[in-house]
């Protein structure tokens, strides 16, 4: 369904294991930045009701994950350290198109958009599957359902308004340039890395 190129090998969560408090400070984060970027594009088109109520529901979840994992985080006597860098979406937002039509942009951001998503339930699967922490793969496995619903809701906007774009030649372009981009992470303890 994710179309994703490059699965994650399993073995990156023998390094996530070795950080838990990393992975999930990480983590927080990556849940804050998500709510950020829908308010982001609520802001960017406020005329497109349907997207508007679509991703105030989207950006609830996502501070509600943000504060999950944050509880996790306390209960474990971890702290919540601060945001880090995801060098991951950066090299992402690199590759959205800039300057074209208005409607071109609409569509690059909501595929961006859907690709963070789609890695993010990826990744959620995989520590699902092979983390040996039950209460961390439980809860992994919960947010997975939640990654690819936002995946499905960003990749739906993108086809409904991008009247002008080739929204699935644009995905393939996307699919195709985020295998390359993620073929250099999987090395470190958070999210993306």
């Amino acid at each position: 369904m994710l179309g994703l190129k490059l699965p994650t090998d399993p073995r990156w969560v023998n390094i996530v294991e070795k950080n838990l408090e990393e992975i999930l400070t990480d983590h927080a984060w990556c849940e804050q930045k998500a709510a950020s970027n829908a308010i982001t594009i609520i802001t960017y088109n406020p005329e497109l009701t349907d997207l508007v109520e679509d991703l105030l529901e989207l950006v609830k979840e996502e501070l509600s994950h943000f504060e999950q994992v944050f509880n996790i985080i306390k209960e474990r006597g971890y702290t919540l350290g601060r945001e880090r860098k995801d060098s991951y979406v950066n090299e992402l937002y690199q590759f959205m198109q800039k300057g074209g039509s208005r409607n071109a942009s609409f569509v690059d951001r909501m595929l961006f958009s859907a690709m963070i998503e789609a890695r993010s339930c990826e990744r959620f699967k995989v520590l699902s599957e092979n983390i040996e922490d039950v209460e961390l793969a439980k809860f992994y496995y919960d947010l997975m359902a939640s990654e690819a619903s936002h995946y499905t809701t960003f990749i739906s906007y993108a086809r409904k308004y991008g009247t002008d774009v080739d929204v699935d030649k644009r995905w393939k372009e996307w699919l195709e340039h985020e295998a390359k981009v993620i073929a250099n992470y999987g090395k470190q303890e958070t999210i993306h890395g």
